[in-house]
Order: C-alpha cells, then sequence, then structure tokens
C-alpha cells in the first residue's frame, strides 16, 4: 500500500490545499505545512499549523483525560498499550513505508522503525506490572516506610525528523503506563507520519471507551514547541534534536522548574585495534556510517583506528563504498536514501570544503547526485576523508554520510581521542582482546552513554536506557529503568502506634 493510499484508509480527508485531517488537529487554522518527500521531491500532503487557542484546546482536553487516565491500574493502561502494539503489527508494512517515503531512510529501515514501536510496547505492557518502589524500616517503632511512584500529568514530546515515529514511542509507551497523557509536536519535516500513528493510537482509545485527550498532537516549527516549553501545564518536555535547540528547551524548561529529557546530538566514534575481526569492522562501521544516510544521533562519524592497520582498514572501506547502491529507498535493492532536504545537502557540502580547508584528504569522494532517480537533488555520496580529531569541523556533528579516519597508537590515546569531543552519545571498540574491551568499559575509557564491543555505534535496542552525556543532554529514555523520568517519587511514612514517636530522638511533649 502507498504511502498516500495508507492515509487515505486510516480515514484522513483531503481538504483545500490538500492539507490532511487529524486527531487534534483542530480545523479554523488558516496556516498550513506542507510534506514534501525527499525520495522524489513531490508533495505528500499538507496539515494545518497548530494555532495558541487550538494549543490551550488541546493542553486542556490532555488534562481532562489525565484525571481519568490516571486512576486506571496501571496494568490495564498496559492492556491499551498491547493492544497498540498490535494494531502497529497489522499496518507495519504501510506505516513503514510512509516512513520511508517520509524521510528518506531505506525500506528496510523503514520497517525496523516500526518494529521499534511494536518492541516498546511489548516493553511497557511487562513494565506496567513492574513500577515497583521500596520498603524502608523506620527508625522509630511500630512505623512503617515506603516509596512509591505517581505519574506526572501532561508530557510534552519533541521529536526529530530522523526518527519520525519510534522515539515518540519510547516516550509515549512509558509515559502511557506510568499514567502520564501525551502531546506531541513531531517535526516539521515529517508530520504526516505523526498523525498517522495518532489516527492508529485513537482507534484503540475509542475501541475502549477512552478519551482522545490520552494521545494529542500539535503541528508546526519550534514557535509551537515553545507554546510546551513554556508551559507550567505540561510537567514533562522530553525533547530530541540538535544541541543547540536541547540548549534553548533546556533552559526554558528549567526556568519554570519543570522536568525534561534531552537527547541531542552525537559525535560517535568506533576504535578500531590490530586484534579486531574485520569483517565486523566493514559491517559495523559502514553501516553505522551510511545508515539513514548518515542522520543518526548514533551514526559512526568517526573511525580511530590503530596505525598498525590504518592503510588496511582504508583499503578496505574504499573497495567497501563503491559498492553501496544509492537512490529511491522504497527500492529494497537499494542501501541509501536521500538527506532529509536541500538544506541538508547544502551542511554536508559545507563540512566537506571545510574538511579540505583544514587539510584533509579524502580517501572516497563525496558529492551530490544528479539525473534520473535523483530529481529531488536530496541524495548525496557518502564519502570518507583522514583528518585530525581536534579540527573544529570534526568536533561538530554534520548530520550526513561523512566519515572521519583517524591514527591512533597507543588504546589510552585512542580512547583520549574518542572522548575529545563535546558530545558523549554512543561509542564501541573492535577487539578480541578482553583487557582492551574491559579497559574501553571502565571508569577510565569511554565517557559515552552507550559503550559497545565488537558492534557499532548505531541500532540500539529498546531493552536498555537510552541517552548520553555531555552535550547530548544527559536524558535517558527507553528500557531499564527509563520510566522513572515520567513519575514523581513520594516518601510515605504510617505511624500504627498509639504514641507519636519523633525522628532524631526529639523530644515534643504537651
Amino acid at each position: 500500500m502507498q504511502p498516500k493510499e495508507f492515509l487515505k484508509k486510516l480515514g484522513l480527508k483531503t481538504r483545500n490545499q490538500g492539507a490532511w485531517t487529524g486527531i487534534n488537529d483542530i480545523t479554523g487554522s488558516r496556516r498550513y505545512l506542507e510534506s514534501f518527500s525527499p525520495v522524489d521531491g513531490a508533495s505528500i500532503g499538507s496539515v494545518s499549523v497548530t494555532t495558541r487557542e487550538q494549543y490551550d484546546q488541546v493542553i486542556q482536553s490532555a488534562e481532562s483525560a489525565f484525571k481519568v487516565w490516571r486512576e486506571m491500574p496501571a496494568p490495564k493502561r498496559g492492556e491499551i498499550v498491547r493492544q497498540y502494539g498490535d494494531v502497529l503489527r497489522q499496518y507495519k508494512d504501510p506505516l513503514g513505508r510512509l516512513v520511508s517515503y517520509e524521510m528518506g531512510k531505506s525500506l528496510q529501515e523503514g520497517f525496523g522503525e516500526v518494529q521499534e514501536m511494536i518492541d516498546i510496547c511489548d516493553f511497557a505492557v511487562g513494565l506496567s506490572r513492574q513500577l515497583y518502589g521500596l520498603t524502608i524500616h523506620s527508625e522509630r517503632p511500630h512505623h512503617r516506610m515506603y516509596e512509591q511512584w505517581h505519574p506526572l500529568g501532561v508530557v510534552g514530546i519533541i521529536s526529530a525528523f530522523n526518527f519520525p515515529v519510534a522515539v515518540w514511542s519510547w516516550n509515549a509507551c512509558l509515559a502511557w503506563v506510568c499514567g502520564d497523557v501525551c502531546v506531541w509536536k513531531a517535526s516539521e519535516k515529517t508530520p504526516l507520519c505523526s498523525i498517522a500513528c495518532q489516527h492508529l493510537f485513537q482507534k484503540v482509545l475509542k475501541a475502549n471507551d477512552l478519551p482522545e485527550g490520552i494521545s494529542c498532537i500539535i503541528n508546526g516549527d519550534y514557535r509551537v514547541g515553545e507554546f510546551m516549553t513554556k508551559d507550567h501545564r505540561v510537567a514533562l518536555v522530553s525533547a530530541t534534536g540538535s544541541t543547540r535547540m536541547g540548549r534553548i528547551v533546556g533552559q526554558t524548561v528549567a526556568a519554570r522548574f519543570g522536568r525534561s529529557i534531552l537527547e541531542l546530538g552525537g559525535n560517535n566514534a568506533i576504535i578500531i585495534t590490530p586484534s579486531a575481526d574485520m569483517k565486523i569492522v566493514l559491517t559495523g562501521a559502514v553501516f553505522g556510517a551510511v545508515g539513514t544516510a548518515g542522520q543518526r544521533c548514533t551514526s559512526t562519524r568517526r573511525l580511530i583506528i590503530h596505525e598498525s592497520i590504518f592503510e588496511q582498514v582504508k583499503a578496505t572501506l574504499a573497495k567497501a563504498y563503491p559498492q553501496l547502491r544509492i537512490g529511491d529507498p522504497l527500492d529494497p535493492n537499494n542501501h541509501v536514501g536521500p538527506l532529509i532536504d536541500k538544506q541538508a545537502v547544502e551542511n554536508y557540502l559545507h563540512s566537506i570544503s571545510e574538511v579540505k580547508k583544514a587539510g584533509g584528504t579524502f580517501l572516497v569522494e563525496g558529492g551530490v547526485l544528479t539525473g534520473a532517480g535523483y530529481e529531488s537533488g536530496c541524495y548525496v555520496k557518502p564519502c570518507i576523508a583522514a583528518v585530525e580529531n581536534h579540527w573544529d569541523i570534526v568536533q561538530h556533528e554534520t548530520f550526513a554520510p561523512i566519515l572521519y579516519l583517524i591514527k591512533y597508537s597507543t588504546l589510552d590515546e585512542a580512547i583520549a581521542l574518542q572522548n575529545a569531543v563535546p558530545q558523549g552519545l554512543s561509542s564501541a571498540i573492535m577487539t578480541n582482546n578482553l583487557r582492551e574491551a574491559e579497559r574501553f568499559l571502565s571508569v577510565a575509557g569511554s565517557d559515552c552513554g552507550i559503550a559497545n564491543v565488537n558492534i557499532g555505534t548505531s541500532g540500539a535496542e529498546i531493552g536498555g536506557a537510552f541517552g548520553g552525556e555531555k552535550e547530548t543532554g544527559g536524558g535517558r529514555e527507553s528500557g531499564s529503568d527509563a520510566w522513572k523520568a515520567y513519575m514523581r517519587r513520594q516518601t510515605n511514612t504510617i505511624n500504627y502506634s498509639e504514641t507519636v514517636p519523633l525522628a532524631q530522638g526529639i523530644k515534643f511533649d504537651l
């Protein structure tokens, strides 16, 4: 089923200017946000931009729904999420195709992103019976202490274009089982994916006679996002995007004593040691560098290679890159699709120019692809350059398939090079030496939130907490105990004696 057919099948209707109407997409806005596919440059459709008045209506709907949702037992909330997972299984193919067409990632990655949504639904269902607190021994006789967790309320989710559905689901599914309600502002570059997901979830809510305000969407650019970041009614804002955006969001939310989860930029490296298995290196490095056309926060940006095997790795990569098939991502034979838009292409070209100015040597040259199949102007060549780690351009994240090669002599030097960037999301080492692996994972090793051995930097599973340190923001989403960010902790003390003994032995007699 093609993307537009899928949107129509969901019951979405077109109106003037080809705009798609969505749940919580309240009519009356005279401004529209048009979605163009980077695959062929065609317009998919438009959504109305949320006005301030419409935003307030959405928040009021969410607050009203929260009063109902929070009272439902957590396992019952988990049942709603389970049903959503089943709906996603039913629509995995067309939703995955929409993701691929609107964002530009390969069809396999589009399907994989929907599978990630299904996986987090399954995780959240189990979690709904495991929102554990603690029992604490009191120092006072005949007293019992314990802690419990309560939902926060309205959770705002700001997602990026590169994962237009999965990252929202990481937040939403956990927030829902915790008893929160969600308001989602998707990237203005991929708004139709959010409308599709919203309609699918609303089917579940309607079937269970639950208020639609449990899940809401708003549309627009950063100005619509500011409605949430400045709104004291939004208890938590989870934002995924650039470090620049995260710095603004974090400061704004903190200024009103709200909570934030920030998942920001990455500048991820793989250390390749002399004992590394070159087959594993090739797969991990190439997919990490070119998957999603280099537009993942976990994309591999740097290979830090031991000097004794530097030439060998260069030759292996130089042989592999010409085999990459670049083109329509809905064609399963292609490895690499387009960048999201022409601004991303400009950033890619600028970075290549800066590398050359700094003295970098390109092993595999880049460039923009033209001709039949590349009419959108968003297709570029993955490229490789030998650089120095301290160069300014290397210190910054370019959301494009540019891979930097850096030479090292000792493991401690390699770890220092990896850590010597402002970002701290994902990292990896390729080695068959146990001591090297353990050194990399030790307190003196990687300073990133994710550290892998013999796999690449990209492709995290939902079972582990996802997030990074330093300018990556410090937030955690998805698995492990990331659920605690969506709840408030409460300590309770119960006195079942006939007196009122005070803590610390304080006496207060009347």
